[in-house]
């Protein structure tokens, strides 16, 4: 599992990310994906198929299963106990700053210039290494790598990161 892990795991974070949206909630789909894979291991067929692409499969559904999950909570009732406010606006007031986060990272992305963008979508969303991503482009490891490191600056800079010093 920790080969299975280290080959994709970068990869099936991304794909969840993506369908959710959410860095908890992605990170909770893998993590089910990984756990049914190895209690069911002993059903699985090599000649069926790739074991990584199976991997994603569960992760592409559990992320879905989440999503539907999440549409499908209740609407906070008008009439509560005052104990139960609280935790209510807490989770509200979570949903809404998660959206919002999102909603940001996603105007951010667009203001990139499309080959710094692709390159972080790659990385990130993808789980693609920088010689994958170079591979892939059809393009040098030096340029992918300056395409990288512009993208998150300016992302952090978006964002109102400081830089990190010089090492």
């Amino acid at each position: 599992m920790d080969d299975l892990y280290a080959l994709v795991g970068r990869r099936a974070f991304g794909l969840a990310f993506r369908v959710l949206g959410d860095g908890a909630a992605a990170e909770d789909a893998v993590q089910d994906a990984f756990l049914y894979l190895w209690r069911g291991s002993a059903k699985v067929d090599g000649a069926r198929g790739r074991v990584d692409s199976l991997l994603m499969t569960l992760v592409h559904r559990r992320s879905i299963d989440a999503l539907r999950a999440r549409q499908r909570r209740e609407p906070i009732s008008d009439v509560m106990p005052d104990d139960a406010v609280d935790q209510n606006a807490v989770e509200l007031f979570d949903e809404v700053a998660d959206s919002l986060t999102h909603e940001r990272v996603v105007e951010c992305m667009a203001s990139l210039p499309a080959d710094q963008k692709l390159t972080i979508e790659l990385a990130y969303f993808g789980g693609l290494t920088h010689t994958e991503i170079s591979e892939k482009t059809d393009t040098p490891l030096g340029t992918v790598k300056s395409r990288l490191r512009l993208g998150l600056l300016r992302l952090r800079a978006e964002f109102g990161i400081p830089e990190k010093e010089s090492r």
